[in-house]
């Protein structure tokens, strides 16, 4: 089993660790991206070198772009697959070994995980748990957002030294997703556990301790889910889980694969915007005192946080077959990488990119939650959650200092943050 899930790692992050490393060395901006300190952050001087290339420059064996408009038309163009261990366009001993060491765990970054699954799979798994995260099933969450946010800001003054990431930004969406599937408060400690392990696998070129610690939560979290499901053959919920248990469609591998996908996606996107838009929010103070004179720029100041600072910086496709993009022929089987971060400080698109406006009024063109048949399925989630949260906390706190610099996320391309000690100041007068 160790030596199955060590060749796994080395074919899908330790070689790519060794390619980054080679680049860096020969001094492509690609290598630098990669291991440069902040290098996929929007305003990396990285991507600056990349934009100034090309919209979608060749370098170190793979396309790579910055350019808004080029990342839009691939992530909406079905010429282009996802990065998947069994894409086609991987050389055939590779896929073997892949298949040959394919664990059968719920890795969020391997199919049959909805995320990394291209039509028609993608299109069934979709089909059947799309309905609970539609405008009217989101908008029902109103006012149980609004509780849980209030209840977890009550308990903030009397938390010695609270950190808005474990205390606050963590807890609203891991207490709805959790109530979504239908799972009890008491996993909630556990459910968070397993959503920090599993978020790396997310990323490509994980160091082997990350992978290997990651993989072993994993079993946890096939074991859970299969419990889940076994009881709802002979219990059916009217909820998320029960929606995917009802698809008999589904095999059991299918079902547990996807609801820890949704287990996890459907917290970890929100926790990163909200931590980041605390941070973003106290740093720009007088950013705060707008929306404080004109509450409703919140919804567009949400937008903003997304664009200027998103929980993804960068994501890959594959080219199905022979596709040309401005100019330049991308062969069948070719690597693109897209890097959201850069799209969304793209000049072109947005003036004076790098800097942060709650006014800007084309704010929610970013990319941050991808788009096409892939865009993040949670989107209208994580904006009624933040847009309901940040302004509870702004409003009952608004001299809300951070108590020091916060602790970031190991994750590259992930932006997050792991703990955010802050101090509350004043509580505002109740109007």
């Amino acid at each position: 089993m160790a030596t199955r899930t060590w060749t796994r790692w080395l074919l899908m992050h330790g070689l790519l660790r060794t390619f980054a490393r080679w680049s860096a060395r020969r001094g492509e901006p690609l290598g630098k991206l990669s291991l440069g300190p902040d290098g996929l952050l929007g305003s990396s001087p990285y991507i600056e070198e990349i934009r100034q290339r090309g919209t979608i420059p060749r370098m170190s064996g793979v396309h790579i772009t910055a350019d808004y408009e080029v990342c839009r038309l691939i992530l909406r163009d079905r010429s282009f697959g996802v990065v998947s261990p069994n894409h086609p366009g991987l050389p055939k001993p590779i896929r073997w070994l892949l298949a040959r060491t394919d664990p059968g765990l719920p890795n969020l970054g391997e199919p049959p995980s909805m995320l990394v699954t291209d039509p028609p799979d993608h299109t069934r798994y979709r089909r059947t748990i799309g309905q609970a995260f539609g405008p009217k099933a989101i908008a029902a969450l109103e006012q149980r957002v609004a509780e849980v946010a209030e209840e977890l800001i009550d308990r903030l003054e009397s938390t010695p030294r609270p950190d808005l990431i474990g205390d606050f930004s963590a807890r609203i969406p891991v207490t709805i997703i959790a109530e979504m599937l239908g799972l009890p408060p008491d996993m909630h400690s556990t459910l968070l556990k397993w959503g920090d392990s599993g978020a790396p696998l997310l990323e490509r070129g994980l160091a082997w301790s990350t992978y290997r610690d990651a993989v072993e939560d994993l079993v946890e979290v096939k074991h859970y889910f299969e419990r889940q499901f076994d009881e709802l053959e002979n219990e059916p919920r009217d909820d998320v889980l029960g929606m995917l248990a009802a698809d008999d469609a589904l095999t059991r591998r299918e079902q547990v694969a996807n609801a820890a996908l949704l287990l996890d996606a459907g917290f970890l996107t929100t926790v990163n915007m909200l931590g980041n838009g605390i941070a973003l929010l106290a740093g720009h103070p007088d950013q705060l005192e707008l929306l404080a004179a004109e509450p409703w720029r919140w919804r567009n100041a949400i937008e903003e946080i997304l664009r200027y600072d998103g929980p993804v910086r960068m994501t890959g496709r594959v080219a199905n077959h022979d596709v040309d993009i401005d100019h330049q022929r991308i062969p069948a089987g070719s690597l693109v990488l897209l890097s959201l971060a850069g799209a969304n400080h793209d000049p072109a698109v947005f003036p004076d990119p790098h800097r942060f406006d709650v006014t800007r009024e084309n704010a929610a063109e970013h990319l941050a939650f991808g788009s096409g048949i892939h865009g993040c399925l949670g989107s209208r989630l994580a904006r009624l959650e933040g847009g309901i949260a940040l302004p509870a906390l702004f409003d009952r706190y608004p001299d809300l200092r951070l108590d020091g610099p916060p602790i970031p996320h190991p994750l590259r391309n992930l932006h997050a943050y792991r703990s955010m000690p802050v101090e509350l100041g004043a509580r505002a007068t109740p109007r």
